[in-house]
């Protein structure tokens, strides 16, 4: 496979559809000094965007939060994602939009006077922790945690809130693990680096409240699947010592989509059956 700026096909940026190697942008870009970008990751089934306009208001929203003023609505997004979708050819597929302020008159921390610009990249991307969808991750534990809510805009999909995350999982990959889990600035059990957690006990299903990160969409319809199902889910603050006494656990994001976990540092957890059953139907539901 190609490195990803060197690949046939074509990106929508700033209303138009551009060649995919001619989509660049210049060097003193804010964004890339400053990160003053925002993103979203979402994946097409059979030629449709699961939970998409879900994601368009939340890209919105993360723009909001950093006080970037969207040049563009939500049906306008809608419009354009359809558009490269279609433009790739691909019916299942990883969709990307981008929000980012670019280069123009400010090149300090201010960036008032820059554009805000917009890209969208679609490519084919399968399973994002490979054969550990079959036999559960093994996840490291972070040395980083996540911050509290005063210090950073937690809410936000922003690129600057996934620097930690990417030293992370280079450590954990060093130590032939998929992923890391973050404990909060209070100690809490958080996330994994780029999903959310949940764990089983007694037939009921335990999930960090979700108070300084990402309450991720696929999170939210996981959640709601299991609740139709009768099933009793706690979301609360978990401490680390309660790892030992959990059974299952999983991870949830439009990438990682339900991927069960085996192993977390020391603790060890089984592929169950309600694991096993919530992957299924997930993939059921985005296919349907």
């Amino acid at each position: 496979m190609a490195g990803y700026e060197d690949r046939d096909g074509l990106i929508w940026m700033d209303g138009e559809m551009v060649e995919w190697r001619d989509a660049k942008v210049h060097i003193l870009t804010h964004a890339m000094h400053y990160a003053s970008s925002v993103f979203e990751g979402e994946r097409a089934y059979n030629g449709k965007i699961f939970k998409s306009r879900e994601h368009s208001e939340r890209l919105i929203a993360s723009a909001e939060a950093l006080d970037m003023p969207m040049p563009y609505t939500v049906d306008q997004i809608e419009a354009a994602k359809e558009e490269t979708l279609k433009a790739s050819g691909l019916q299942d597929a990883y969709v990307r939009a981008i929000v980012w302020r670019g280069s123009g008159e400010d090149m300090g921390v201010a960036s008032a006077k820059n554009p805000v610009r917009m890209a969208i990249a679609v490519w084919g991307w399968g399973a994002y922790y490979g054969d550990a969808k079959m036999k559960g991750a093994k996840l490291d534990i972070a040395e980083w945690k996540r911050p509290s809510p005063e210090t950073i805009p937690v809410h936000a999909k922003a690129a600057g809130l996934y620097m930690i995350c990417t030293i992370s999982k280079h450590k954990a990959e060093a130590k032939g693990c998929s992923d890391a889990l973050f404990m909060d600035y209070r100690g809490y059990v958080a996330e994994a680096t780029g999903a959310n957690i949940f764990f089983v006990k007694d037939g009921e299903v335990h999930t960090p409240k979700p108070d300084c990160f990402l309450n991720g969409i696929t999170r939210q319809t996981v959640i709601g699947m299991l609740k139709d199902r009768g099933i009793t889910v706690h979301e609360r603050h978990i401490m680390p010592e309660e790892l030992d006494g959990f059974e299952q656990c999983w991870l949830t994001g439009t990438a990682a989509e339900v991927t069960p976990v085996g192993e977390i540092g020391p603790h060890r957890f089984e592929v169950g059956e309600l694991t096993q059953e919530i992957a299924k139907a997930y993939e059921e539901l985005v296919r349907s």
